[in-house]
C-alpha cells in the first residue's frame, strides 16, 4: 500500500478520568458554583451595600431609631418638667471650650456666661440648652423624635396595609368595581390632608390620634394607585394567564404571583412615604394644629424656636438639624434601596443624563 497509515489510538486506551456522568460535579466544584449563586434579595443587598450613601444612611437611621426609643432610659431629665430659673440656658458641653457650646452667649457685644449668671452647679450640664420654662432640650428631643418616627412608621404600616391591598384588590377584581373604588380614590385624594386634620380636630383633641386619622384618610392612596398600575401590568404576564388557565383564584394569584413580584417597588414607596409623614407631622405641629403642648415633637421645638431665633438661635437649629438629618437619611436610603431592587431603573435614569 503507498498510502501511509496514521497511528490511532484504540479507543479503550484513553484515560478513564476523561470520562464521567452528564451532571456529575465534584464536592468542591459543587460548593464553588453555589457560592457563586445569589438570590434576588441577596442580589439586592449586595448591590445595596455598594452604595456608600445608603450604607451611611443605614447606620445614621439606626442610631437616630435606638436613641430616640431609648428616651426613657437615657435622657437626664423629665422632658415636661420646668424650671423657671434656668430658662434659656444654652448648650454647655463638658470639655469644649468653643463660644456657643460652652454655656455663653453673646450680649451686647460680649460673650457673657449664663450658667454663672443663673447660678448653675458646675455639675449640672445641658447638652442642648434649655427653653423659655427651663426644659431640657436634650430630653425634649429625644422624645419629640420618638413620636414624629412613631406616626411615620403608623404612615408606612398603612402604606403597606390599606394602599397595597385596595390597589390589588382593584386591580385584580377589574370591571365596575374598580372604576368605584378609582372614583373613590380621586375623591379622597382630591381633599387636602391640612383640611382634613381640621375635620379631625372637630371630632378629636389635637394629638397623635388627629394625624394618624389624617394619615389614615388619604396617605396610602398613591400606594394604591402604584400597586394598581404594577397590577395590571402583571395580569397580563404568561404566568399569570397560566395560573388562571389552571383554575387558581384571583386571591392567590395576587399572593402568589404578583405581589412578589411588585415587593420592590411596594418596600421603595413605603421607605419615600416615612419622611413624607415627619414633614407631614412637623407642618401640622408648627402651626398649632397637630401635638398638644407640652408634649414635644419636632414640630412643637420649631415652633417655640422660631420665636427666640433671633435672641436664643440653638432653640431652633437644633430640631431643624435633627429634621434635615432625617429627612436626608431617609431618603438616601430609600435612593438606595430603589436601585438594589430595581437596577434597571438607574440604568434608565443614567442614560437620560
Amino acid at each position: 500500500m503507498n498510502e501511509r497509515t496514521l497511528p490511532c489510538e484504540r479507543p479503550d486506551t484513553l484515560p478513564d478520568e476523561l470520562f464521567r456522568l452528564r451532571g456529575a460535579v465534584p464536592a468542591d466544584e459543587v460548593g464553588a458554583v453555589r457560592a457563586s449563586s445569589f438570590g434576588f434579595f441577596q442580589d439586592a443587598w449586595r448591590r445595596l451595600r455598594r452604595n456608600k450613601a445608603a450604607v451611611g444612611s443605614i447606620i445614621v437611621l439606626t442610631v437616630v431609631v435606638i436613641l430616640a426609643y431609648s428616651a426613657p432610659l437615657i435622657a437626664p431629665y423629665n422632658p415636661n418638667m420646668q424650671n423657671v430659673p434656668y430658662a434659656n440656658l444654652p448648650p454647655r458641653i463638658p470639655g469644649i471650650s468653643v463660644n456657643g457650646m460652652n454655656g455663653k452667649i453673646p450680649m451686647r457685644g460680649q460673650w457673657v456666661d449664663r450658667y454663672a449668671l443663673a447660678n448653675v452647679p458646675d455639675d449640672v450640664h445641658y447638652l442642648f440648652g434649655t427653653d423659655e420654662f427651663g426644659r431640657d432640650l436634650l430630653s425634649r428631643a429625644l422624645y419629640g423624635t420618638r413620636i414624629s418616627l412613631t406616626i411615620a412608621f403608623i404612615a408606612a404600616l398603612l402604606d403597606l396595609s390599606i394602599g397595597v391591598s385596595f390597589g390589588l384588590f382593584s386591580a385584580m377584581r377589574g370591571g365596575a368595581v374598580d372604576s368605584i373604588m378609582q372614583r373613590l380614590l380621586e375623591i379622597l385624594t382630591g381633599i387636602p390632608s391640612l383640611v382634613l386634620v381640621v375635620l379631625m380636630l372637630l371630632v378629636f383633641k389635637p394629638g397623635m390620634v388627629s394625624i394618624v386619622l389624617a394619615l389614615a384618610m388619604s396617605a396610602w392612596a398613591p400606594m394604591a394607585r402604584i400597586v394598581r398600575a404594577q397590577t395590571l401590568r402583571l395580569k397580563r404576564m404568561e404566568y399569570v394567564l397560566a395560573a388562571r388557565a389552571l383554575g387558581m383564584s384571583r386571591f392567590r394569584i395576587a399572593l402568589s404571583h404578583v405581589l412578589p413580584n411588585i415587593s420592590g417597588t411596594v418596600v421603595v414607596r413605603a421607605m419615600f412615604s416615612i419622611p413624607y409623614a415627619i414633614f407631614f407631622e412637623t407642618f401640622l405641629s408648627f402651626i398649632g394644629v397637630g401635638m398638644r403642648i407640652p408634649n414635644a415633637s419636632i414640630g412643637t421645638l420649631l415652633n417655640g424656636g422660631y420665636k427666640v431665633f433671633r435672641i436664643y438661635s440653638y432653640q431652633m437649629w437644633i430640631p431643624a438639624v435633627i429634621l434635615c438629618v432625617i429627612m436626608l437619611a431617609f431618603n438616601l436610603f430609600a435612593d438606595g434601596l430603589r436601585d438594589a431592587l430595581d437596577p434597571k431603573m438607574k440604568e434608565q435614569g443614567d442614560a437620560h443624563e
